[in-house]
């Protein structure tokens, strides 16, 4: 299965810097030219299913980057990004000052973060890699687009490359929309072939199981 992994256009929290989570955005007027103009590199690709966080923000990210009536969505809740609990609707800035350890650890030390009532980034990978396997299941050899969120798809890219939780957000960011995509081969390996929008040459790609 080659899965293409998109995450959403830019929203109102984004540009406030304010903790989304599981909370509920919207899609902000640059995130929607966003989506559109990622409509318009991948229009080409004929893909067969399409799932999409049951967020609101990936789903208007998805009605404004594919055509409504060629593909039918799949919404999941499953893709959702990472549950911050007590730290959604705040502002980073607040939570910099207020919790500094805590927002160290998010930020540079993954592994180590820990708030109570939210998930780890391990929690986050566990459910997205139980989430695409019961997908593969269903589309062996087939090509799939996925809506999800950042934290959700920089989790799946590091188990692609066999890249501890540590090593969560190692470069490169993805931006908004960004485009990355990877394959699941038959003998269970995973192998990236692009990243926020940039090819991956094979002998870049680690592989993961």
């Amino acid at each position: 299965m080659r899965l293409h992994l998109i995450r959403h256009g830019e929203t109102n929290w984004n540009a406030e810097r304010r903790v989304q989570g599981q909370s509920e955005s919207r899609l902000s007027d640059n995130g929607i030219e966003q989506a559109r103009a990622l409509g318009g590199r991948i229009g080409a690709i004929a893909f067969d299913a399409v799932y999409c966080s049951s967020s609101r923000r990936t789903r208007e990210t998805v009605q404004n980057c594919l055509p409504r009536d060629k593909y039918r969505i799949t919404y999941q809740d499953q893709l959702r990004e990472i549950f911050m609990g007590p730290w959604e609707g705040r502002l980073y800035d607040e939570i910099a000052g207020a919790e500094t350890e805590s927002f160290h650890h998010f930020w540079h030390e993954p592994h180590k973060f820990r708030v109570d009532g939210a998930e780890t980034f391990l929690d986050l990978q566990q459910r997205a890699l139980a989430a695409i396997t019961a997908i593969a299941a269903q589309h062996r050899n087939r090509e799939i687009a996925m809506v999800s969120h950042g934290a959700f798809i920089k989790s799946v890219l590091c188990h692609a490359a066999g890249r501890p939780i540590s090593e969560l957000w190692a470069p490169p960011p993805l931006h908004n929309c960004a485009h990355s995509i990877i394959e699941l081969n038959k003998d269970d390996t995973w192998r990236i072939l692009q990243v926020a929008d940039k090819p991956v040459r094979a002998n870049q790609s680690d592989q993961g199981s």
